[in-house]
């Protein structure tokens, strides 16, 4: 009995699916007068609210133009908003703001599937040290973090000071190519001070809370081990590789629409990418203080974690992550 009435319940989906929401939505033009597309652009504001709304639209529709308008290139964007306005029979004279609200819409849609594009070739590329361009911005990224502490030699012990974990940093963007080291950089340039801060605490002995009883039981080296037990403390470098990771999966899901959706006006590009990874990486900073982690080794459980605070964050559309620091000149808010 039970497995007939649930084969009845997803005939009964599939019917309302595939012929009442038809007939609904034939329905409800001839009330209104508006299309669907008509109804979204005009019941919701600008943002992710709208534009997803949009996108899951012209992917159900049954319509071979509304299929392929999400994957038409920028330039056409213009020229697919007729078709469709054609296709539909709105008079563009009475609804002048259709088209409008539309490309914003589309150039967003696009705009985010080239930047996963753009995204996945700087993750692919691998890091040469035979070309000079990557090598310069590697040493800027050193200039940047450490100013005042001339770097004694390509291969040198020093690159752990800013969080790599041997003598040559090339071996730690395997898993993310020029992508982790453009992340990096970004952040070293545009917000310095968070990034300085950042390095500065990630070296920092963590202080450990000591009872009287437990101190007067102790011997001196003991007392010290207990007070600085480990630094605050992960390897810089390493961390924003990681967390380059994460704003890469967040990206290719399609978790990170709602926020840039919500703070490109149009289409979203790698700058839009970067300070959302310099949010993270200021973020991720303060979430490693609160859980305050025995060592490094508890470091992908607090990561599960920070994702999956981050993902529930985004599933709400009209949420923007705020980043607090000076790349920004969105003023990305929670809107």
């Amino acid at each position: 009995m039970k497995h007939f009435l649930r084969v009845l319940s997803q005939f009964l989906v599939f019917l309302y699916c595939k012929c009442l929401w038809q007939g609904l939505k034939f329905i409800i033009r001839k009330v209104t007068g508006r299309c669907e597309l008509q109804r979204i652009c005009y019941n919701n504001k600008p943002g992710a609210r709208r534009t997803l709304k949009i996108e899951s639209s012209l992917k159900c529709s049954k319509h071979e133009l509304l299929q392929s308008a999400v994957t038409v290139h920028p330039d056409s964007v213009e020229k697919t908003i007729d078709d469709i306005i054609a296709l539909k029979k709105i008079n563009p004279d009475t609804n002048p703001q259709l088209a409008i609200s539309l490309q914003a819409c589309l150039l967003q849609i696009v705009g985010y599937r080239n930047l996963v594009v753009e995204v996945e070739k700087l993750r692919r590329e691998p890091y040469d040290c035979d070309n000079p361009a990557h090598e310069e911005m590697l040493m800027k990224l050193w200039k940047e973090l450490r100013p005042d502490s001339p770097l004694s030699g390509r291969i040198s012990k020093q690159w752990c000071e800013i969080g790599f974990q041997g003598n040559d940093p090339k071996t730690d963007f395997r898993g993310m190519g020029l992508l982790g080291l453009h992340n990096l950089l970004y952040f070293a340039e545009h917000d310095k001070a968070t990034a300085l801060q950042v390095l500065h605490d990630s070296l920092q002995p963590k202080h450990r809370t000591v009872s009287k009883e437990e101190s007067s039981k102790m011997s001196k080296a003991e007392w010290d081990k207990k007070k600085f037990d480990k630094a605050i403390g992960y390897s810089f470098a390493i961390v924003g590789i990681n967390i380059t990771d994460l704003a890469y999966s967040l990206l290719v899901s399609g978790a990170l629409k709602t926020h840039l959706y919500n703070v490109a006006p149009e289409m979203p590009s790698l700058v839009h990418f970067q300070q959302t990874f310099c949010y993270l990486m200021q973020e991720f900073h303060k979430f490693w203080i609160e859980e305050d982690p025995c060592d490094i080794m508890e470091f992908n459980h607090v990561r599960t974690k920070f994702y999956k605070r981050i993902v529930k964050q985004l599933k709400n559309p009209d949420m923007a992550l705020c980043p607090h620091f000076t790349a920004s000149d969105l003023h990305l808010v929670n809107l």
